[in-house]
């Protein structure tokens, strides 16, 4: 298989560090990404060969067939290695198989097949079925009877626009679009040509944790999240052009978490890169705002994946205007570029809402802008940023020291400031030890 090195242009990061990017940068980062997880893919099968893994010889076969595949559609096999929850198979298998000895480095074969099945090629292999079920990346959940040592042989029978998966006396057929008899499919939103994210509700490898998982969405909660995105999409792009641009190229999977107590809850995880994982959309505008924290995140943790920014954690912990507990340099940093692309979203999206919505809106942006700009104060004199990060840092400082520039209604500056003095208080209570250190 084709293995390329990739490196981030100097203008990328430039305009990276100003907080946006926009196609260019998205398309920099997504090809990083697509390395990383051919380098991880290759990685599993030559640590399973060095641990002895009894099914070091089913992953090397897989590998073997998605290297056939690639002379024959390149794209179907880079549509499976750089689907998100591939990824994070690759990355957790990868690790496990270094540092033990052990993981399912046989999963290889789940993605050969769903290569297969989007190339249209017929052929056999050995796949995991311990418990009666094949999940196939990308594509969705098929039931098969478990084999001896919960391996199956199966053969891949495409059939034009999908394919029948036949096993022993068992025949599944796999439909990209709807479920079936024995069949769950990964459902697409597609709101606009381009963009068309799954809703992964089914991959045991979609999120880091397991506790946060929601189960799969019924038909109605799928149509509300399917109506929040389509309102999400219009507000950006109609007013967001940038983000619109990046969250397209990068995010392709929305995974659904459970909700905390009061609010809403959104993350992106370093081993499932192109994945949002949320609690049920509250309303389009919170879901576009919520598009733009988490692929700020996104940008961050694939370019940090090529350039270090920050040095090895020393224990060291600071405030965020944003969290209840103190947090490292790292974990600062993340935050600051987040939260400096929801002041930029707050700032474009003010002049849109309406009575109470824009005072709120002015509030938000308020408190994130001022709560941003003090973060870079604090990483630029903490002495743990490489010089990188340095500079990084400088460039998202000039563009909030732009946004603290722009007039806000002073309702809306009295109200954020008293959000933001009462996090702080509150923290300060929750974290004693912590103040008398001085962060």
């Amino acid at each position: 298989m084709t293995l390329l090195s990739h490196r981030i242009s100097g203008r990328v990061f430039t305009e990276l560090a100003t907080g946006g990017g926009g196609s260019e940068a998205a398309a920099e980062l997504c090809a990083v990404q697509r390395v990383r997880n051919r380098l991880l893919v290759r990685g599993v099968v030559e640590e399973a060969r060095t641990a002895g893994h009894p099914h070091a010889g089913v992953a090397a076969d897989a590998y073997g067939l998605l290297a056939d595949l690639e002379e024959r559609a390149a794209g179907a096999v880079d549509t499976v290695l750089r689907y998100p929850a591939a990824g994070a198979w690759a990355w957790r298998t990868y690790r496990s198989l270094a540092e033990k000895g052990d993981g399912a480095p046989e999963r290889l074969g789940l993605l050969a097949a769903a290569t297969a099945i989007r190339a249209g090629v017929a052929c056999e292999m050995r796949l995991p079925t311990a418990e009666g079920t094949l999940m196939i990346p990308s594509l969705g959940e098929a039931t098969l009877p478990a084999g001896p040592g919960g391996m199956t042989d199966v053969s891949v029978r495409p059939d034009g626009t999908g394919a029948e998966l036949v096993a022993g006396g068992s025949v599944v057929r796999v439909d990209p679009s709807a479920d079936g008899p024995g069949w769950r499919v990964l459902h697409r939103l597609p709101v606009a040509p381009g963009f068309a994210p799954v809703i992964d509700d089914l991959d045991p490898y979609r999120w880091s944790s397991d506790d946060d998982l929601e189960p799969r969405l019924t038909t109605d909660r799928r149509r509300i999240w399917r109506s929040r995105l389509d309102e999400a999409w219009h507000l950006l792009a109609a007013h967001h052009q940038v983000v619109a641009e990046e969250a397209s190229s990068m995010i392709s999977v929305l995974t659904p978490i459970k909700a905390p107590t009061r609010g809403h809850n959104s993350a992106t995880g370093q081993e499932t890169f192109g994945t949002v994982a949320l609690s049920d959309p509250p309303s389009g505008v919170r879901l576009a705002e919520t598009l733009a924290h988490e692929t700020q995140h996104a940008k961050l943790t694939a370019l940090l994946d090529v350039i270090g920014l920050t040095l090895p954690d020393d224990g060291w912990r600071g405030y965020a205007p944003w969290r209840p507990d103190p947090r490292p340099v790292s974990g600062l940093l993340q935050g600051a570029y987040a939260f400096l692309g929801v002041a930029a979203f707050w700032d474009r999206q003010h002049g849109f809402e309406q009575d109470d919505g824009a005072v709120r809106a002015q509030t938000e942006f308020v408190r994130w802008r001022e709560g941003a700009y003090a973060v870079t104060g604090t990483l630029l004199g903490s002495g743990r940023l490489t010089e990188r990060g340095e500079e990084f840092v400088t460039g998202m400082r000039r563009t909030l020291e732009s946004l603290l520039a722009r007039p806000v209604d002073p309702t809306a500056t009295e109200q954020a400031r008293q959000e933001a003095a009462a996090h702080r208080e509150a923290w300060v209570r929750r974290n004693p030890e912590w103040v008398r250190r001085g962060a």
